[in-house]
């Protein structure tokens, strides 16, 4: 059986923040960095877990 978390979109939208807060890199850094393959495994996984709240908050 399959496990389901459920948040509401201002949870997410505030986890989003919390995360670029926490990187002290903008999203705009993150994903020029990560374009170049030049982010950190820790910032690797700030934005990989910020696309997927995007993925979400699209959906």
């Amino acid at each position: 059986m399959a496990a389901f978390i459920r948040v509401t979109r201002e949870e997410l939208e505030e986890q989003r923040r919390r995360l670029l807060a926490e990187s002290r890199l903008s999203y705009e850094e993150l994903r020029d960095r990560a374009a170049v393959w030049t982010l950190s495994p820790e910032e690797l996984d700030v934005w990989r877990t910020v696309r997927g709240i995007e993925y979400l908050l699209d959906g």
